[in-house]
């Protein structure tokens, strides 16, 4: 897979694919000296990161003014959604090293995302109109960190693998949650749960 069929899969320019191959190349570059994503899927870095990033956008509003990627780590999914042209987009990301790989990659691709180099509970306050988060923890840890950004209107779209059953499970004790599935574009095992509402019962 290369940029011309992610972007045919998704719907955008191919004037965006090369700012995703530069966005790629820059991942790679880095990926040498550090950790940025697991050294197996570095080969089909294309299928297995961006275009499962990529595919979110198809859940963002047209209305989207602020977009809150939480733990961004190597850019996934908020950095791919910003060279796909989503507005207002914010990357929290604590670690320091992976801060500044955000800061180049996003200087390497031409746009400027607002970049959060703290945790997730130090991040402004305030209504998101799209929460994102991929890989960075089980729902019963990633919904009240979502629930700090979101009001009513907000959604939350968040990637989800085969054990998503038994996270809502998990977390349904404690959060009522609209919701809808989406398949994966790039694994059939996994979702992309987009949460349109939620609400927190108190323990008793």
């Amino acid at each position: 897979m290369n940029a011309g069929e992610v972007c045919d899969l998704v719907g955008v320019s191919r004037e965006t694919g090369e700012r995703l191959e530069a966005y790629v190349a820059t991942l790679l570059e880095w990926q040498q000296r550090m950790n940025l994503i697991g050294p197996s899927t570095v080969e089909d870095v294309w299928a297995r990161h961006i275009l499962d990033c990529a595919q979110l956008v198809r859940f963002v509003p047209r209305h989207c003014r602020r977009l809150v990627d939480l733990g961004s780590g190597a850019g996934l999914p908020g950095l791919v959604l910003a060279i796909l042209g989503v507005e207002g987009v914010e990357l929290v990301e604590s670690d320091q090293k992976k801060a500044a790989f955000l800061h180049a990659a996003a200087g390497a691709a031409g746009i400027k995302p607002v970049i959060h180099t703290c945790r997730v509970e130090a991040v402004p306050l305030g209504p998101a109109d799209v929460v994102t988060a991929r890989a960075l923890a089980p729902l019963e840890r990633l919904v009240p960190m979502a629930a700090r950004f979101m009001a009513e209107g907000s959604i939350a779209i968040l990637p989800k693998g085969a054990a998503v059953e038994n996270e809502l499970k998990a977390v349904a004790h404690v959060w009522h949650m609209w919701y809808r599935r989406h398949t994966s574009m790039t694994d059939p095992r996994g979702c992309l749960l987009v949460i349109d509402r939620l609400y927190h019962e108190p323990r008793l």
